[in-house]
């Protein structure tokens, strides 16, 4: 049963007429302007483009995704965007690779403007699912600490970490790391390179191969902008100006974050272990942050700053109407089921949000959907978690039976 949800395999793929799907799916002429002040950098001074609306978001894991995907389900509440969204589950059947017809009420030549969800990448099949114009966006995170919130997280579902013994199991298995691995294991993708699993790449590949350097420029080619976690801010202005949204669009709130007593503090040298041990991720994202500061330099760094601290002026504003004590609280005291996180197995160290009780009608709706977590957000907008749900439901029993 512990590992029901992973084992759920998706449909049978049978397969599918080509259908041409439309250019764009916006609502709006494709890279259409309208003369104004702009709120972009793209075009020409004193034009203002519209908002582009046809998104790809590459959810990787532990890299505050939940949060994006949280801005993302907001844009397209209030623009009335299509999503495509999976059937049954929160994921697109992961870590099994995409497949369009994973897509609830897919049907070749239908137009969706949004993809947000969990998947292990396959760009042909996410290509044939949007127009053409659609922006692909992704997120990475520093790979040591990504790999240290992975540990912890999935831990309890990946079973060659269960033998390891003592306190800090993390620094057991870096001392000696292929005393443990064994990359056929289940679920032991969680353990080595999860972005470029994420991706769609072999996360075992050799880390000197020149096939790596190949997968990196292919995925520059395909992702008009690679976010960085460490630099969270700046990769939203940076988002708001490629897709020409307004601030607006792009505030948040921190979700899905742990607990600071949950979280293994890694010391230079576990830091530099979990960097090799990752290896392929950290030549990923080693090549991206270069790419990511060239972007910013092109923005402008005083405009950047400026703009940064705007956004953070704007959040801090929406903390004090929204947010009851003005800060995150621990899973057991949050009042309300409709705000409660997903936890990892047999733990709560998601850290989650009490709504004001007082909250001026105009920000009461905005307030709260910055504030829903995800699960709860995806049943708002209609999708069926019936699989996650069950999941769900084990889990809690197996954590009540160990308790």
């Amino acid at each position: 049963m512990l590992v029901l949800y992973s084992y759920t395999v998706p449909p049978l793929q049978v397969g599918m007429t080509e259908i041409p799907i439309p250019y764009s799916c916006s609502s709006y002429r494709s890279q259409a302007r309208l003369s104004a002040s702009g709120n972009s950098s793209q075009g020409s001074p004193g034009e203002k483009c519209l908002p582009r609306l046809n998104i790809m978001f590459l959810k990787t894991h532990k890299t505050a995704s939940s949060t994006l995907a949280n801005i993302l389900f907001r844009f397209g509440e209030k623009h009335r965007l299509k999503f495509a969204f999976p059937n049954g589950r929160s994921d697109f059947y992961y870590p099994s690779f995409f497949d369009r017809s994973l897509v609830k009420d897919y049907q070749p030549g239908v137009c969706f403007n949004i993809i947000c969800n969990h998947m292990r990448f396959q760009y042909e099949e996410v290509r044939k699912l949007l127009p053409a114009d659609a922006f692909f966006v992704t997120v990475l995170r520093d790979p040591a600490y990504l790999f240290e919130s992975s540990f912890h997280y999935y831990g309890g579902l990946i079973p060659l970490t269960w033998k390891l013994l003592g306190d800090d199991k993390l620094s057991e298995f870096l001392r000696d790391p292929w005393h443990y691995y064994d990359p056929k294991s289940f679920n032991a993708h969680y353990l080595q390179n999860l972005l470029f699993f994420d991706l769609g790449y072999d996360s075992n590949t050799d880390p000197s191969s020149p096939l790596v350097e190949e997968y990196i420029r292919e995925i520059d080619g395909r992702f008009h902008l690679v976010m960085l976690l460490e630099y969270f801010d700046e990769s939203l202005v940076l988002l708001k100006d490629l897709l020409c949204w307004e601030l607006e669009d792009i505030l948040y709130f921190k979700l899905n974050a742990r607990k600071g007593s949950t979280v293994s503090k890694l010391t230079d040298e576990l830091y530099q272990k979990a960097t090799v041990w990752n290896l392929l991720d950290a030549k990923l994202y080693q090549y991206f942050n270069t790419t990511f500061w060239h972007k910013v330099e092109a923005y402008g760094v005083a405009r950047m700053a400026k703009d940064v601290a705007r956004l953070n002026e704007e959040n801090e504003k929406m903390k004090s109407i929204c947010i009851d004590g003005g800060h995150p609280v621990d899973a057991n005291a949050i009042q309300e089921s409709a705000m409660q996180p997903w936890q990892p197995l047999g733990e709560e160290s998601i850290l989650g949000y009490n709504l004001k009780k007082r909250i001026h009608k105009k920000h009461r709706k905005i307030c709260r959907k910055m504030l829903t977590p995800e699960i709860q957000y995806l049943t708002d907008l209609g999708v069926n978690l019936w699989i996650t749900k069950l999941w769900r439901w084990v889990m809690d029993f197996f954590a009540v039976v160990r308790g």
